[in-house]
C-alpha cells in the first residue's frame, strides 16, 4: 500500500488533516506536540470507477466515484534543528521512513511561530515554514551518511559505482534505490569520491527530494488573511481547510449533508435539523469551497498519489466479460500502479505466484489479448491468464 506522511511544525493542523482524511480519532489541541507518537490510518484517493463506462452494476463505488485505500501517517511536529535532537528529535524523522511521499502541512494563517506556539493571525510569514522541513530531512540524511562515510568510502576503493551501491545499502531502510542515488549524484553535480561535507549535504538534499517527494499544503487557509494567501498563491501548493473538511465528513456521516470527499460543493439534506450555528458554519465552509474549488484535503491526497508519485488505477478481473472475480463480485479490486507498468507487473502485484506463472493478458474493455510490454493506462480493466492461481 502506498503510504503518505503528514509532516510539519507543531500546531499547523496536521492532526486535523489526518482525522479529516481518515475519520480516525487523533488528539487535536492548540499547543505544540499534541501528537507524541505517530498516528497511522487509512485514507483514500479518488478516481472515476469504470463501472459506468462499462454499464455494469458495482457495489464498490458511490455514484461512479471510486475510493482507493492508501496509508497515512501523522508524524509529530518538527521544530527547526530537530535533526540535532531539538524538540522531539530524530525519532519523528524516523517515522518518515515508511512514507513514499510527504505532505508538508504549513499554517497558511500565519498564527503560529517557528516552534508552533500560537501568535496573532498573520504575524508569521507562512513561506518561512516551507523550507525548514526539507532542510531538516536533508540534514537528517546527512547525519546517517556521515556516520558510515569513512567505511563505505574505503570499501569503494575509488570506484564510484561501488560507492553508489554502498550508499544505497545505507539508505535501504528508507526505500532509496540505486537509481535514486545515481540521479541525486548527477543533480548535485559533485564528485562523490572527493566530496567534502558541503558536497555531501548537497547530495543528501537531492537524494531526499528524489526519494521522498514532497507536496506542500497550506492549511488553515479559511483563517488566513489575504496577504498570507497572496504569498502562497505564488507557490505550487494546495490551499486547504482541514477543519472544514472534517466538519463536512462528520456532517455527511450523520446524514446532515450529501457530500463525497473531493466534491467541490455539498447539499444540505432536506430532512436535516440544523441550528443557526451549524448552518452558519456550513455556509462558511461552502464559501471557502467556492473560492478554492473544495476544501483541499482530498485534492492534496490525490495530487500526491497521482501527480507526485505518478500512479494510475488498474482493475484486475477473472472474467473479462462480466468484469468479476472468482466469487462473482464486479470490479472488486483497484490497484495503484506506477505509470509505465505492464500487465506482467500487475500480475506480480496481485500475487507473486500469478506473476511467475504469467502467460498473457486480456484488455476487458476491448476483449483483445494484449502484449506483455503494453503500458497500462489509468482505468484499464485487465484479465491475467497464468498457469498459477
Amino acid at each position: 500500500m502506498i503510504t503518505l506522511a503528514i509532516a510539519g511544525k507543531p500546531n499547523c493542523g496536521k492532526s486535523t488533516f489526518f482525522r479529516a482524511a481518515t475519520l480516525a480519532q487523533a488528539e487535536i489541541a492548540n499547543y505544540p506536540f499534541t501528537t507524541i507518537d505517530a498516528n497511522h490510518g487509512v485514507a483514500y484517493v479518488r478516481t472515476a470507477c469504470p463501472c459506468q463506462e462499462m454499464h455494469v452494476p458495482c457495489e464498490n463505488c458511490q455514484d461512479g466515484v471510486r475510493f482507493v485505500p492508501i496509508g497515512l501517517i501523522d508524524v509529530a511536529g518538527l521544530v527547526p534543528e530537530a535533526h540535532t535532537g531539538r524538540g522531539l528529535g530524530n525519532q519523528f524523522l524516523d517515522n518518515l521512513r515508511q512514507a513514499d511521499a510527504i505532505l508538508q502541512v504549513v499554517d497558511a494563517s500565519g498564527s503560529t511561530d517557528a516552534e508552533g506556539n500560537p501568535v496573532d493571525i498573520g504575524s508569521r510569514d507562512p513561506e518561512k515554514d516551507i523550507e525548514f522541513l526539507q532542510y531538516e530531512m536533508s540534514m537528517w540524511m546527512y547525519g546517517i551518511l556521515s556516520r558510515h562515510w569513512g567505511k563505505i568510502h574505503r570499501q569503494a576503493q575509488g570506484k564510484e559505482l561501488l560507492l553508489l551501491e554502498a550508499i544505497t545499502e545505507v539508505f535501504g531502510g528508507l526505500g532509496v534505490t540505486f537509481e535514486n542515488a545515481r540521479d541525486a549524484n548527477e543533480a548535485a553535480e559533485i564528485n562523490l569520491l572527493t566530496a567534502g561535507e558541503e558536497d555531501l549535504v548537497r547530495f543528501c538534499k537531492e537524494l531526499m527530494t528524489i526519494s521522498k517527494p514532497m507536496l506542500i499544503v497550506g492549511n488553515k487557509a479559511d483563517q488566513a488573511p489575504e496577504e498570507c494567501l497572496d504569498r502562497l498563491r505564488k507557490l505550487n501548493i494546495i490551499i486547504a481547510s482541514a477543519a472544514g473538511e472534517l466538519a463536512l465528513r462528520m456532517a455527511a456521516e450523520g446524514k446532515f449533508i450529501r457530500y463525497l470527499p473531493g466534491d467541490r460543493s455539498f447539499e444540505v439534506s432536506p430532512e436535516a435539523k440544523l441550528n443557526a450555528g451549524q448552518r452558519a458554519g456550513l455556509q462558511r465552509v461552502a464559501d471557502f469551497m467556492q473560492t478554492f474549488g473544495g476544501t483541499g484535503v482530498q485534492q492534496a491526497l490525490d495530487a500526491a498519489v497521482y501527480n507526485l508519485l505518478d500512479r494510475i488505477v488498474v482493475y484486475p478481473v477473472e472474467d473479462e466479460h462480466k468484469l468479476t472475480d472468482g466469487k462473482g463480485r464486479v470490479l472488486p479490486d483497484a490497484y495503484l500502479m506506477k505509470r509505465g507498468s505492464t500487465p506482467r507487473d500487475l500480475a506480480f502485484q496481485v500475487h507473486t505466484d500469478i506473476g511467475e506463472g504469467f502467460l498473457y493478458a486480456i484488455d476487458a474493455k476491448t476483449g483483445m489479448r494484449v502484449k506483455d510490454s503494453l503500458e497500462l493506462k489509468n482505468g484499464d480493466i485487465i484479465k491475467i491468464v497464468s498457469v498459477r492461481k
